[in-house]
């Protein structure tokens, strides 16, 4: 039960540093709930990733913050017409077929 309690308290100290939930610094009570909801849904988003795209990779059971910095971080060219969606990656990225496997998990159908 202890281990269950601190794993909880690891993935709350995950979101505030990762994904900035601690940051809520306005004088106001609505715009400080909509950045921690944001957060929650990013860390949410985050851990369906690492668990559906991600299985069996060396990223399965990395932090958020590490999947944040190689896998999303990372610059790109989007070019968008009306049926797709295109990114171009740099040649060079170091997880680039990591990148493109976890696509290729996520990708409907």
């Amino acid at each position: 039960m202890y281990c269950a309690r601190g794993d909880m308290e690891n993935r709350i100290k995950e979101q505030q540093l990762h994904l900035f939930a601690d940051r809520t610094s306005c004088h106001d009570w609505w715009p400080n709930q909509y950045r921690v909801l944001l957060s929650a849904l990013a860390y949410v988003l985050l851990s369906a990733i690492r668990r559906i795209a991600l299985a069996g990779t060396e990223l399965a059971r990395a932090y958020v913050g590490t999947i944040r910095l190689k896998l999303l971080k990372i610059g790109a060219v989007v070019l968008r017409n009306t049926r797709r969606v295109q990114f171009l990656l740099s040649s060079a990225h170091p997880f680039q077929d990591l990148f493109a496997l976890a696509a290729a998990r996520l990708k409907p159908g």
